[in-house]
């Protein structure tokens, strides 16, 4: 009777050892996969024309990066055509990046030119309006300097 006893003590601390470790990976899994865009929903600002944060239980890991949605529609939309909706430079300004600089952006200040999203670390005149001064410039220069997002 002890040898069961035993025997049922293991099968139980293996229980509780299975059972905590399936529930803590997929916390470990996302931890490892970094947040895209602060956690902002990239497609509602084509959809919806504002920034929208998106849910954590509406996710998608693209480019080593986990994006988050308002809804598994705009998720979907994602998944079909990503490079579409991702912003043109990741999480970086891309104003900083056109001065050859890397500043984190604030997916707050956005700009939407030519189907294509960019965000930008600061407001008016410095974010999106000085951006769209010299538009095409400022695209040349940013994608010229897209190497020093490398070292980020």
């Amino acid at each position: 009777m002890h040898n069961v006893s035993r025997r049922k003590a293991i099968h139980l601390v293996l229980a509780v050892a299975a059972a905590l470790s399936a529930t803590s990976m997929p916390s470990f899994a996302t931890e490892a996969v970094p947040l895209a865009i602060k956690g902002y929903d990239p497609v509602a600002y084509f959809t919806t024309g504002s920034p929208t944060r998106g849910l954590p239980e509406i996710e998608y890991e693209w480019d080593e990066h986990r994006y988050l949605f308002a809804s598994a529609e705009h998720r979907e939309l994602f998944k079909a055509d990503p490079v579409r909706y991702a912003p043109q430079f990741g999480d970086f300004c891309a104003m900083a990046l056109a001065l050859g600089e890397v500043d984190e952006a604030n997916p707050e200040y956005w700009l939407i030119s030519d189907g294509k999203l960019y965000i930008f670390g600061k407001p008016a005149p410095m974010g999106p309006a000085l951006f769209q001064q010299e538009l095409a410039a400022n695209i040349a220069k940013a994608n010229q300097n897209r190497a020093l997002l490398q070292e980020h």
